[in-house]
Parts: C-alpha cells; sequence; structure tokens
C-alpha cells in the first residue's frame, strides 16, 4: 500500500460520476480531477469510440478511479471540498458574539459622539 493509497484525492466522487456520465464523451471528469492530457485527448477520439468512457464509469463507480497525483477518488462526500477549512459551530458562534459586542461598543461610542457635536454651540471660537 502507497502513500496515495493512504491519502483519498480531495475530489468527490459523486461530481466525477456525474461529471462522467454526462460530459464523459468530451472529459469533463478528468478536467475535473486534474488529468488534463488524457482529458484533452477523449474528445478527440469520443471518449475513445465510447469504449474509454464506460472503462471510466466502471472505474469511478467502483472506486478505483485516479486524480492527477495518482490519489483514488473514493470520497461521496462534496462538503469536504468546501468545509476543509471550516471553523467548528462552536467557534463560530464565539466569533458571532464578540462581532456583536465590538459593534455595540461602536454603536455607543458614535452615539456619544453625536451628543458631544449636538451640545456645541455654533458661535465664533473663543478668543484667547
Amino acid at each position: 500500500m502507497t502513500d496515495q493509497d493512504l491519502f483519498p484525492s480531495p475530489k468527490s466522487r459523486l461530481t466525477t460520476i456525474v461529471l462522467a456520465a454526462i460530459l464523459g464523451i468530451v472529459g469533463a471528469h478528468r478536467f475535473y480531477v486534474g488529468r488534463t492530457r488524457s482529458a484533452i485527448l477523449m474528445p478527440l477520439t469520443i471518449g475513445g469510440l465510447g469504449l474509454w468512457y464506460l472503462y471510466d464509469l466502471i472505474m469511478i463507480a467502483s472506486g478505483s478511479f485516479r486524480d492527477a497525483e495518482g490519489r483514488l477518488v473514493t470520497n461521496w462526500d462534496t462538503e469536504d471540498e468546501h468545509l476543509a477549512g471550516a471553523l467548528p459551530a462552536g467557534a463560530v458562534l464565539d466569533e458571532l458574539d464578540a462581532l456583536r459586542l465590538d459593534v455595540n461598543d461602536l454603536h455607543e461610542r458614535l452615539a456619544f459622539t453625536e451628543r458631544l457635536l449636538g451640545n456645541r454651540t455654533h458661535g465664533p471660537p473663543p478668543s484667547p
């Protein structure tokens, strides 16, 4: 077992198989996983006269399809791509509370400044 097998591709298997099923003859699924050289050949050969297209569909469905870095495209969940760097829910709520406190503080400072400016007389400045 190689390191590539231990770390699956971050690309979604669901997205890959949908692209292969709909636009597989033109190699959309290969562009998605980063295999651009072979993706360019697919429309030129009409998906290998359909055989290459069918082979890819079977490989993706069985979990044996690999991305450009040689990692298996096995992850069905598409959320992993979007949430890879997301904060846990508790941390998000803590950040939201801190933001609310900052906004309230700014609101109080603005109101105080408006009151100070409203109390000024608009006459000439006092002479020294």
